[in-house]
């Protein structure tokens, strides 16, 4: 494939990623059908389906990308505080809140994260898929908690890939009540920040 041709097969699909958010903003998941995203990116369906081999996989892929965005953003950030030395003797609370906010989240990001669970709970298929991806996002998280783990300035009662997986339940849960109690992003990222630091806290040595 062409350069040319690579880079217009990415914007195609970077727009219906784009429509699909801001479908699902308006109708939700079962409400956002492959018509309705491709009107709204201004595509035919043969377009959709040579990207995308269902609505599934677009929904996964949004959620993989958002994921993305944000762990991208984080590990800047703790690769910038491991090499500062900022984070020996650091109050965790304080410390995960520098790190997290480093990214942004939203009532739209946690209404169709959850959405996306509930599909998964319904449809073994896409929950094993959805499944598979969260392991890759937990094994991301565990190589930054391994990253500050092997700076020497913090350290850990559990290895890194447990407390990846019990840091990344505890920010669903917290952003999730967050949303259902009417956070706006601000208020959002605090209160998963705080109860991640509280979480830091109890784990580490």
């Amino acid at each position: 494939m062409s350069t040319s041709a690579t880079r217009s097969r990415e914007n195609t699909r970077a727009r219906l990623l784009e429509a699909a958010t801001q479908v699902f903003a308006e109708v939700g998941l079962e409400g956002a059908t492959v018509e309705a995203v491709c009107e709204r990116a201004g595509f035919t369906r043969g377009a959709f389906y040579s990207n995308f081999e269902s609505k599934d996989e677009l929904f996964l892929t949004l959620a993989a990308s958002v994921g993305e965005a944000r762990l991208t953003a984080v590990r800047a950030r703790v690769s910038e505080l491991v090499s500062a030395e900022a984070l020996e003797d650091c109050d965790p609370v304080e410390l995960v809140q520098q790190i997290m906010d480093s990214g942004a989240d939203d009532r739209l990001g946690v209404m169709m994260m959850s959405e996306i669970r509930i599909r998964a709970l319904r449809d073994p298929a896409f929950g094993a898929a959805y499944l598979a991806q969260e392991r890759e996002m937990v094994g991301s998280i565990a190589e930054m908690i391994q990253e500050i783990i092997d700076s020497g300035q913090i350290t850990l009662r559990i290895p890194a890939a447990e407390a990846a997986s019990l840091l990344m339940v505890v920010w669903e849960g917290m952003t999730v009540r967050g949303a259902m109690g009417g956070d706006d992003s601000t208020r959002l990222r605090r209160a998963g920040s705080e109860a991640l630091g509280r979480m830091v806290e109890l784990l580490r040595v």
